[in-house]
């Protein structure tokens, strides 16, 4: 059963999510940090999936300096257990690229939802539709709250097993399986096109029903709710704490990254980051298997003389 969602903060004018990309900033010109926002596949874990010690100190040194550390991923909230150890003070992840906000201080199997921004079913059902369409042989997969379904044909990209094989139209139905659910995110997968043709083609073809990125470097897309993205979702949660883009460093690798490293006022692509990611960050640190993150965050809280 869906929890609570708390009331959503309003952005200020300043801290509009945008995707265009800006000038650097001077470090002098930039106010102290009070919240770090990382990704974690291919960020803030290794590519062996592990939280580095130096990475686990980094992150305790900078709740205890003040500073808010949120998690910001494409993973569904049942794959976080992977960081519940390491979350400190609010314990909150921001999780499905934006669609839901997570507690996770109840540890593993007992993660709560404290708020929900679903992808209506009218409007995912519009967008499967128009992506089959647009790329025929594109196979979907649904993730809701509490329930991972998929067709038939969609491989084996995922760590379970599907609770239902059914096709998209059936699953996303008002009376498909678990339709008291919200649809937190769509995925898209087609077995011969280039990643980032895909996505183009997927986002000119699905226009405004629904937000359109990619994690993976297959050609894997993830479709939320119109306006939601890590960005947007952040931007909601620091409006809640008075926290103002100005004083969030944030950190990513892949294209669903984007938007949230042009919103925050410093942002650093890893060393092993796609392009575009390259291209919207304010700043670039060392690849995730070098401890990217922890450098910086370790630069952070150096006092400079």
């Amino acid at each position: 059963m869906r929890s609570a969602a708390r009331p959503c903060g309003h952005m200020r004018e300043n801290d509009r999510v945008t995707s265009a990309t800006r000038q650097p900033e001077t470090p002098a010109a930039a106010p102290p940090p009070r919240l770090i926002a990382t990704d974690l596949d291919g960020t803030l874990l290794r590519d062996d999936k592990s939280v580095s010690p130096r990475t686990v100190a980094a992150l305790a040194a900078a709740e205890e300096a003040g500073i808010e550390v949120f998690f910001v991923t494409g993973r569904p909230a049942r794959w976080m257990d992977i960081v519940s150890d390491h979350v400190h003070g609010h314990g909150l992840a921001i999780c499905g690229n934006g669609a839901a906000v997570v507690d996770l201080h109840g540890g593993p199997g007992a993660h709560r939802f404290v708020k929900v921004r679903e992808l209506a079913r009218e409007r995912a059902l519009d967008a499967v539709q128009l992506l089959r369409q647009a790329a025929p042989g594109t196979v979907f997969a649904v993730e809701q709250t509490y329930g991972f379904h998929q067709e038939p044909n969609y491989p084996k990209l995922h760590m379970e097993i599907p609770d239902h094989l059914l096709p998209a139209e059936e699953l996303l139905a008002s009376g498909g399986p678990d339709a008291d659910q919200p649809v937190l995110k769509i995925l898209a997968y087609h077995p011969a096109l280039d990643p980032d043709a895909f996505l183009a083609l997927a986002r000119l073809a699905i226009g405004g029903h629904a937000n359109v990125t990619r994690s993976s470097p297959s050609a894997l897309l993830e479709l939320s709710g119109a306006g939601v993205s890590k960005a947007s979702t952040l931007a909601l949660c620091c409006a809640e704490r008075g926290i103002s883009h100005n004083e969030v460093v944030a950190f990513g690798d892949m294209p669903n990254d984007v938007e949230m490293l042009t919103w925050a006022g410093r942002s650093y692509a890893m060393g092993n980051a796609h392009p575009d990611v390259v291209t919207a960050a304010s700043g670039r640190t060392v690849a995730n298997n070098e401890d990217g993150v922890a450098l910086v965050i370790e630069q952070l809280l150096t006092p400079h003389v």
